[in-house]
Parts: structure tokens; C-alpha cells; sequence
């Protein structure tokens, strides 16, 4: 109950119009920031949700697949350059964005999880290490402004963002492989 109590705290001080305005002013932080935080939204209030609907995500989600699939497609999507500049000028991805990423993205996150097999787990990280490369690329590299509500300084940074999360998920996929985990 604590934890869906928190990510109502959390959705409330997001949608607050100076912080909400901050997070999207710069584009490091709309995209590494503030679209986690409202993944972390859809995280914490997914545990009440899960109990309560459990009939629903048990028939529809049962082996974690079919959530981990819209996961990452709206995930995939919130990547993209120009959907950071709808979301600033077009109200409704706007709206999609505060609504979308907690309960289709959180929620689901937290039920798939723990129902998906390793073999999944590992396909859907090695598949956001190589999407987090490929968007660090093209930030860092694009010989033109690609946002037209960013400059071309803030897509770098960006890039180098995704640069920093790439090779920290590359070394925690490494040290996975040198761990023992026989006692799990």
C-alpha cells in the first residue's frame, strides 16, 4: 500500500507545472529523467493494481510476453526525436506521455518482470543495450539539430546519456557472467 501511495506523491509533484516545465526544458532531463520517473510511477502503483485486477493480468499477461511486448514498443517509441518535440507542442502525446508510461509501461513492467523466463529477461536487456547504443549515435553524431524545441548541444548531451547507460548496462551484463550465482 506504501509503495502505491508513493508513486501518487510522485505523479502529483510531476504534473506540478514549474517541475513538470523544468523537466522538459531540457532535453536530458525530459528524456532520462522524467519519462523514468513516470515509468517509476506506473512501478510503485502497480502493485495495488495487480492485486486488485489480478483475473485480468493473470488471463491477459499469463507467461509476462504479451506485457513485455507493449513495453517495449512504447518504450521504443518515446525514443524517438520527434516524439519529445509532440510532446511538448501536441497536447495529446502529452497526455499519452503522463498516462501511457505509468500504466502501460510501469504496470506492465512490474507484472512481466517477474512472470517473464530468463531467456526473455535477457533478450529484452541485450535489446535496450543495443537501442540505448543506437540512440547515443545518433544524438551524439547527427550532423543537424533532429529536435526542433532542443538545440543541437542538448541532443549531445543526450547522447552522451545513453552513452553513459549503455556501457554501465554492458558492465553490469559482464559482471553477471563472472558472478556466482548457484546460491539463488
Amino acid at each position: 500500500m506504501k509503495q502505491g501511495i508513493y508513486g501518487a506523491i510522485l505523479y502529483i509533484l510531476l504534473l506540478i507545472p514549474p517541475i513538470k516545465t523544468s523537466l522538459e526544458s531540457i532535453m536530458i532531463l525530459h528524456m532520462l529523467v522524467q519519462l523514468p520517473l513516470l515509468i517509476l510511477v506506473g512501478w510503485l502503483i502497480g502493485k495495488p493494481l495487480l492485486r486488485k485486477y489480478k483475473g485480468f493480468f493473470t488471463r491477459w499477461n499469463k507467461n509476462g510476453v504479451p506485457g513485455m511486448l507493449m513495453v517495449v514498443i512504447i518504450t521504443t517509441y518515446w525514443m524517438l526525436p520527434r516524439i519529445l518535440d509532440e510532446a511538448l507542442s501536441i497536447w495529446l502525446i502529452e497526455v499519452f506521455k503522463f498516462i501511457g508510461l505509468p500504466l502501460l509501461v510501469g504496470v506492465l513492467l512490474r507484472d512481466s518482470w517477474r512472470k517473464i523466463q530468463a531467456a526473455g529477461k535477457s533478450f529484452v536487456f541485450l535489446n535496450y543495450i543495443s537501442m540505448f547504443g543506437l540512440m547515443s549515435w545518433l544524438y551524439i553524431d547527427s550532423p543537424i539539430q533532429i529536435c526542433n524545441n532542443y538545440l543541437e548541444t542538448e541532443q549531445q548531451m543526450l547522447g552522451l546519456g545513453f552513452l553513459v547507460i549503455t556501457v554501465g548496462m554492458i558492465f553490469y551484463m559482464l559482471q553477471m557472467v563472472f558472478v556466482d550465482h548457484s546460491k539463488e
